[in-house]
């Protein structure tokens, strides 16, 4: 019989210690998601919007799609209201979730004809997973049903 050599124990110890030192170190961190970027959307009539959902983020990086649609609606002002303002004192009239939206760059309509709201602004704003909302599209007016 021979006895050990050094070798053996030592080449042991180093595969155990790169097979410790090499293993899983933890969940990786995600990459903060940036804003997608503003909706095409018009008005189809009275009562329909049709909006071009957004195909890449404020980086340019292309989307795998958005969580939501959501339309904000702000009561008639003294002026026209930017984006921004609509979108950060409006209240949310609608909204509509990924199972029901298409991808990235498709077409989208929503009938609006059950709101009873008086004048006022329209934005909407796509939110991608996470609760990242988008840029708001621009200000479209909304106008009473009665009209």
């Amino acid at each position: 019989m021979s006895a050990p050599s050094l070798a053996n124990p030592l080449l042991a110890i180093t595969l155990c210690f790169l097979a410790v030192h090499c293993g899983r170190k933890g969940d990786p961190i995600p990459r903060p998601r940036a804003a997608a970027q503003a909706m095409e959307v018009r008005l189809d009539g009275l009562r329909q919007l049709r909006m071009v959902l957004p195909a890449v983020d404020v980086k340019g990086e292309s989307l795998a799609g958005v969580e939501l649609v959501r339309v904000m609606y702000l009561p008639l002002g003294l002026a026209k209201p930017t984006p921004e303002e609509v979108f950060s004192r409006g209240e949310v009239l609608m909204e509509r979730h990924r199972p029901d939206l298409p991808g990235p760059g498709g077409v989208l309509l929503m009938d609006l004809k059950t709101l009873q709201r008086p004048p006022g602004w329209l934005v909407v704003v796509a939110v991608r997973l996470g609760n990242v909302p988008g840029r708001p599209s621009e200000v479209l007016p909304w106008m009473a049903p009665a009209f």
